[in-house]
């Protein structure tokens, strides 16, 4: 927590956009963040929402460092921001914060990928393809 800095958004302010560079990333304290993927011709499409104590943002962990999704405050953001930069060199010198790190990104990296999936389907598969079974 040392390295993080707190930051506020506005509703309606964009975190980051789909295919920048990724090198920071939140955890909400107050305040949700409607996750977005771009859909073209047409409008983004909100894929999850964040709320308090969640992450946002785990692409600066991957090559090659670009945001998958986009982010914006859905209400007033009070968050802790981190450079990606600086954790990833404190993970360097401790193991266990690394391990602990990696485990808790892929958690979320693996329900993210599950939200967007049925988010997706039950916008433009056939009904009921998107359902949890």
């Amino acid at each position: 927590m040392e390295l993080g800095r707190e930051v506020s958004f506005p509703t309606g302010a964009r975190l980051f956009e789909e295919g920048q560079r990724a090198a920071r990333f939140w955890v909400i304290r107050t305040g949700t963040v409607n996750l977005d993927i771009h859909v073209p011709g047409r409008r983004a499409v909100v894929v999850e929402t964040v709320g308090a104590g969640g992450l946002v943002g785990w692409s600066w962990l991957c090559p090659p460092h670009q945001w998958h999704l986009g982010a914006e405050a859905a209400r007033p953001v009070e968050a802790w921001e981190f450079d990606a930069a600086e954790v990833l060199a404190l993970c360097e010198h401790s193991p266990e914060l690394d391990h602990a790190l990696l485990t808790y990104v892929v958690e979320v990296i693996g329900h993210r990928l599950r939200s967007a999936r049925t988010r997706l389907l039950d916008l433009y598969g056939p009904y009921g393809s998107g359902s949890a079974q």
